[in-house]
């Protein structure tokens, strides 16, 4: 019957006009796996899948669904963790992951001319023999694509000193909905006009599909270090973050992490972890070898003040890898002691690290849900991991509900809702908590002038007013306070 329903879809057929057939994946069965992306609480089937081999298909597909008023999720590797290329079920999901080549490397000019589905990981591989690297590091980089990271403004552990997506990339270009190709940004040390370039930064589908992207690349630091602080305090550890940042040390990395994810890890990797301890931090410092001398001597010094029960250094290139692989692997490591996790996303002032992670641990006895602590703690980028059973009837739910408060924390003492993971359809209606309707109204202009008709990727990032005031009036009837009259914690 599905079949039948396929081959008599009025779009599947303009589709194959336009397309060969082996771009296409109208089959239930076959279009599966493009249900969800990496949230994978939520689910949808997609109307039909295209797999573009070109940018002029690229182009076409926008020119049909304008024409035929039919919604557009254009979708990487599907490793994003907030729903954002979760399908529409009138819409076609437009993969882009063919679209892999590297066109161009200028090691004179130091950039990277890349297509969308190019890789993060697979960047600086590409240019490891000329002494470069690219530097967002998103711990999917080994699956996750340049236009993804493009989309979500990704970052990764050494985001703290060498900037998110936005601070590395020079140039995109992208196709509007109705087919055109526009390039925002320049190889040029600047550009007159707006700053579109920033604009497409994070803008998760909504304004068009990236398709060429050319990256900044770094020389390779000549030293790297890493010190391992343990803490017998979680809300020490916070502390000792925003101490080091203080004192003036911006470390390459700053990574947190509590016991739950230190016990999950180190039984994974074997990191080389002290599964004893309630937090550990990982500093990495680079530069020269007088620099990270100093650094790592002013950084013990400070850590040890701080409370650290114990503080290793790496003593050499591979045991310094190690220590990262358990932070990098820390994620599928929750595999080992939870059938699932929900992962969010906030970002808060480093201040404000040990009481929110003190708050996190008192939700946590509330909804009797277990969670693991694992995060930038430099740029104050919470990932808290949230542990539960899809196979419970409700457990789901009250995950969600947790993640929602945890959010509205985060709000509530002057921070984000995302640092990295984006909106998707995870967050939008905490949109209603951090911004208010002018703002609101104010992005969904935006949107208006690059997508007047609402077809790409429809009902994510950026809520519509009345959806805020459904939002905050169930709220209210829970008794909960909506924004802007949040209690701070």
């Amino acid at each position: 019957m599905s079949r039948i329903k396929s081959a008599s879809d009025p779009l599947i057929k303009q589709l194959r006009s336009i397309l060969p057939e082996s771009c296409i994946v109208s089959d239930p069965v076959s279009m599966k796996p493009y249900e969800c992306d990496g949230l994978s609480g939520y689910r949808q089937m997609p109307r039909v899948v295209v797999l573009a081999d070109s940018v002029e298909q690229v182009q076409a597909v926008m020119k049909l669904c304008q024409r035929t008023g039919t919604p557009i999720v254009p979708r990487g590797a599907g490793t994003s963790l907030s729903g954002g290329a979760m399908p529409h079920k009138n819409g076609v999901v437009l993969s882009l992951a063919r679209l892999n080549r590297i066109l161009q490397i200028d090691e004179q000019s130091r950039t990277a001319t890349l297509q969308p589905g190019v890789r993060n990981l697979q960047i600086s591989d590409a240019v490891q023999h000329l002494g470069l690297y690219y530097a967002p590091d998103p711990s999917s980089q080994i699956a996750c694509t340049i236009g993804g990271n493009v989309a979500e403004n990704a970052g990764g552990v050494h985001c703290l000193k060498y900037g998110l997506t936005v601070h590395n990339i020079l140039q995109v270009k992208m196709v509007g909905l109705d087919g055109e190709l526009v390039t925002f940004g320049s190889t040029a040390l600047d550009t007159p006009g707006y700053d579109l370039l920033a604009l497409m930064m994070g803008s998760e589908g909504m304004l068009g599909l990236v398709v060429e992207v050319v990256v900044r690349l770094l020389t390779r630091p000549r030293l790297a270090r890493v010190l391992m602080a343990a803490f017998d305090d979680i809300e020490k550890a916070g502390n000792a973050v925003a101490g080091v940042i203080a004192a003036g040390v911006i470390p390459a990395g700053f990574e947190m992490m509590d016991q739950a994810a230190i016990q999950a890890a180190e039984d994974f990797v074997k990191a080389g972890y002290p599964t004893d301890a309630a937090a550990i931090l990982l500093c990495e410092l680079d530069g020269t070898e007088e620099e990270v001398s100093t650094q790592i001597g002013k950084v013990d010094a400070l850590l040890a003040s701080a409370g650290a029960t114990e503080i290793s250094l790496a003593s050499d290139e591979i045991e310094r890898v190690r220590f990262w692989s358990g932070r990098k692997n820390a994620f599928p490591a929750m595999g080992r002691i939870s059938p699932d996790y929900y992962c969010m996303d906030g970002t808060i002032p480093r201040k404000e690290l040990g009481n929110v992670l003190t708050r996190i641990s008192r939700l946590s006895e509330k909804y009797g849900l277990r969670v693991a602590n694992v995060f930038h703690a430099g740029d104050g980028n919470l990932h808290p991991l949230i542990l539960y059973d899809a196979n419970k009837p409700g457990e789901f739910d009250k995950a969600e509900e947790f993640g929602g408060e945890i959010l509205d924390l985060c709000v509530a003492v002057g921070g984000t809702i995302t640092g990295e993971h984006g909106v998707g359809v995870e967050k939008v209606d905490r949109m209603c908590v951090q911004f208010d309707d002018a703002s609101l109204a104010q992005f969904q202009a935006v949107r208006r002038a690059f997508d007047p008709d609402g077809l790409l990727n429809p009902d994510k990032a950026v809520p519509t007013l009345a959806r805020c005031a459904e939002f905050n009036a169930m709220h209210v009837h829970h008794g909960e306070l909506p924004h802007p009259h949040l209690e701070r914690f």
